[in-house]
């Protein structure tokens, strides 16, 4: 394994009976590097941490995290990494102080090590003066704060983050991410799946993962390239669905989708422009309000390859 990769993965694939949920994805991660799973309920996000921390065997195909191979050392790999889990994966009934001491003794830390590393959990989480208090009765930010403080007490050098800040209100995320970003630029190496689009931007790259296959995988930038010759205008009208049925219809338009109220088009060439979209809209009667071009967002690359890999499996 080379030594500025932190994870290996080679046709990884898992199966449950007849139902496939990896389906052979390869990709690789970079140490220190922040990289983002991103893709809906059931895309094969968390089996593939799941194997990847050892906790499932893989069905076929290989992974190395670490140096160590997933299926042939699946103890080997847990000594090795962090893992945060969808749900609270702490002690509910346990004070945060024995939560941390409890995860301590797990990973046998002692003595000094263990007042150290103590300490920065309490520091990290923002939870001085807050020892006796039980898990359950903090706020969910503070949760996972928690935990992720006793998921770092050994100080792994590969964290896996599985949509860890689900459920958790918007200054609590941005929190959450500071943390991340404090731990790249440490050298640690985070594997983080998440729903939130401006979470995933926040990725140095970024996985989208469909119906169990790696569907897509670049920078930020890079995925969004994939607009450069197919611009997008987003179009501002009085009836916005009776304008996105309009534009579907129109040869020049590949396709369209609802923001808010507005429709995003997205064009098959340069040569359209919002002068010619404005007069064909206006000539089937719908009163348009205005026609920019917008920069694409993560969610016009999201929504552009889910309907290519869909497109793909009917094919």
């Amino acid at each position: 394994m080379s030594a500025t990769r932190a994870i290996v993965v080679d046709q990884l694939s898992r199966t449950f009976g007849a139902f496939r949920a990896v389906d052979a994805i390869s990709f690789d991660v970079a140490r220190g590097e922040v990289f983002g799973f991103l893709g809906a309920n059931g895309a094969g996000k968390s089996t593939t941490i799941r194997m990847l921390c050892g906790l499932l065997e893989p069905s076929s195909g290989r992974a190395e995290v670490d140096g160590v191979d997933v299926g042939r050392d699946p103890e080997g790999v847990k000594r090795r990494i962090g893992y945060l889990s969808q749900k609270f994966s702490l002690y509910e009934r346990l004070t945060v102080d024995e939560n941390i001491r409890f995860s301590a003794g797990l990973y046998r830390l002692t003595g000094a090590r263990l007042a150290d590393r103590r300490a920065f959990a309490l520091e990290m989480g923002g939870l001085k003066g807050k020892e006796r208090v039980l898990a359950r009765d903090l706020p969910g930010g503070w949760r996972q704060r928690l935990a992720l403080g006793c998921a770092l007490l050994h100080e792994p050098k590969i964290v896996f983050l599985d949509e860890p800040t689900g459920g958790v209100d918007p200054v609590s995320r941005r929190e959450f991410w500071r943390l991340i970003d404090g731990l790249s630029r440490g050298g640690t190496t985070v594997l983080v799946t998440t729903h939130y689009l401006d979470e995933a931007e926040r990725c140095d790259r970024v996985a989208i993962m469909h119906a169990g296959r790696l569907a897509a995988l670049g920078t930020v930038a890079e995925l969004k390239s994939t607009f450069d010759a197919r611009p997008i205008v987003e179009v501002r009208a009085a009836n916005p669905v009776q304008a996105m049925t309009t534009l579907d219809a129109m040869p020049a338009v590949e396709k369209t989708s609802l923001f808010g109220t507005t429709v995003h088009a997205v064009l098959r060439g340069r040569e359209t422009t919002a002068e010619d979209l404005s007069r064909a809209l206006a000539a089937k009667g719908v009163h348009v309000e205005a026609i920019d071009p917008v920069l694409p967002s993560l969610e016009d690359v999201f929504l552009d390859v889910i309907d290519r890999a869909e497109e793909a499996g009917a094919a």
